[in-house]
């Protein structure tokens, strides 16, 4: 199977069978090309390239969570998202109207199954029972045996840890495995103020371990205004990563200004570089798509 994406994000796996865009010039052989869909406003460019790519393979066909059939029960570690990548849960019980889990996904599911990985990307795995997030914390302590994951840089929390749950058993069992980082979620004004209880009870991680996805552009959200939220994240003792709203239905395209903050606010080194100095970085090089539909 050949598997092509519309774009590259940070989850798009990089074997010699996975291609972002046209076909190369080279192309591999095969009969079947599947082309995954994360965003609902790339489908036009699926459907492009499934025209280009049915002129050269005799079956390609489109799918992904853009399509709502990209599940827990289906989902193959080092398929359509990179090797480590693992769900241990599915859905999510909060109905946040910014987030695109409750109609894609629903209400939450816990996998008994789930393939082992060091990138949980759960939507929200603190909903989980406390016996299941034992289980994992079981398997990721277990990956210390893995020459896969003695490569890598450690366990990364990335699908936005829900800060009203973080309870001192969580940050016990954090202690235990050999920890890259941990992705929380403030989203609104009232949520950094559940961040800061929430740092206070993470209190032995560095900065540098805790980043913090931090929703801008939303509703009467002004440039300001997330400029604010932003530096207070920071200094909370974590690294904000800014996530333009985009909604699930239609583009908005934003302003340069706004760009730019985005931009500037999803790289740790022009976060610090910020931080010195006060000034948002000039590069307007195309952004990395936040993870929305999580």
């Amino acid at each position: 199977m050949i598997r092509v994406f519309p774009r590259r994000t940070s989850h798009t796996p990089k074997d010699r069978r996975a291609f972002v865009g046209d076909p190369p010039l080279f192309r591999p052989k095969g009969e079947e090309v599947h082309i995954s869909v994360a965003f609902t406003w790339d489908l036009p460019e699926a459907e492009r390239l499934k025209k280009a790519w049915s002129s050269l393979y005799p079956t390609v066909k489109i799918g992904g969570p853009a399509l709502g059939n990209e599940t827990g029960v289906n989902f193959v570690p080092g398929r359509y998202i990179k090797e480590g990548v693992t769900f241990t849960t599915r859905g999510c019980d909060r109905k946040c109207p910014w987030c695109l889990v409750p109609q894609r996904e629903g209400r939450l599911v816990e996998i008994a199954d789930y393939p082992p990985g060091w990138i949980i990307q759960d939507n929200n795995f603190l909903q989980g029972s406390k016996e299941h997030q034992a289980g994992v914390f079981q398997m990721l302590r277990g990956l210390e045996k893995n020459p896969a994951f003695k490569a890598t840089r450690g366990v990364e929390f990335a699908g936005g840890i829900d800060c009203r749950l973080v309870t001192p058993w969580f940050a016990e069992q954090l202690e235990t495995i050999r920890l890259y980082q941990v992705f929380l979620a403030a989203d609104t004004e009232g949520s950094i103020r559940q961040l800061e209880r929430a740092r206070h009870t993470l209190s032995n991680l560095t900065r540098h371990k805790l980043r913090v996805y931090t929703l801008i552009g939303y509703g009467k959200d002004t440039i300001p205004k997330a400029i604010k939220r932003l530096e207070r994240v920071w200094n909370l003792g974590c690294i904000p990563h800014a996530q333009l709203y985009q909604p699930d239905n239609n583009w908005i395209k934003y302003s340069r200004e706004w760009r730019l903050l985005a931009r500037t606010f999803s790289r740790p080194a022009a976060i610090y570089a910020y931080m010195q100095a006060g000034k948002i970085a000039q590069d307007i090089t195309p952004l990395p798509m936040g993870r929305l539909w999580d």
